[in-house]
This record gives C-alpha cells, structure tokens and sequence, in this order.
C-alpha cells in the first residue's frame, strides 16, 4: 500500500520476506477501505516454502487458517499463532490455545529501540 513503503522497507531489511500483491480501494459510507485478500497467499507460499523452515509463525485470528495450523502442528512446523486482536477472534483457533500469543500483550517486546 502507498504510504507503507518504509516499513516494507525496514522488515526486508531485518531480514522478513514480503510478498506484495493487488489490493482494492472500496468506498463504504463515504471512506475508502483498501482491501486485499491474503488468505490463499498466506496457505500457498506456507507450503511452497515448507522445506525451507523449521517452524512457522501464524499472525492471524482468523479461522480460515484452522486447517493451515492444525497441519502444520501435525507435522511439527509450528512455532506460534500471533493474534491481532485477543477480542476478536475465531474461536475455531481455541483448541491452538499453548500456541497462541496476543500482539496486545507484545506491544513492549515489539517496540523499537534506540541504540
């Protein structure tokens, strides 16, 4: 998204691969909501590149990703699920419960710091 870019940059610099795709401007009561689906491209690329990681780290509270992250349990691949919101999200994620981590309770381990 315009006006991102020097956060993309900053993640590609510490070492985070992105991968940037199309996105949508829908206007909803007056606003522009910038929208894009990421659901198939976060599955597709977990598996394109599974043999590549050890464990994969999941930041989503979204349900759709049940299957995704009980395979990847299954097969001993994952690291953590990082929840956005620890209000709202899917309840179909309960039973990952020793895997999850709430991004409110990071927000200190997460911040920049000066050196």
């Amino acid at each position: 998204m315009a006006g991102n870019e020097a956060l993309y940059t900053y993640l590609q610099t510490a070492g985070y691969i992105c991968i940037f795709k199309p996105t949508l401007e829908i206007k909803e009561k007056g606003k522009i909501r910038v929208k894009g689906n990421v659901d198939a491209e976060l599955v597709l690329h977990t598996m394109i590149e599974y043999p590549n990681y050890n464990k994969a780290i999941i930041v989503s509270g979204d349900g759709d990703f049940h299957c995704l992250i009980e395979y990847l349990e299954q097969k001993g691949k994952l690291g953590r699920v990082i929840i956005p919101n620890r209000k709202a999200y899917s309840q179909l994620l309960s039973k990952f419960r020793k895997y999850m981590d709430y991004m409110n309770n990071l927000s200190n381990k997460l911040k920049k710091h000066s050196k």
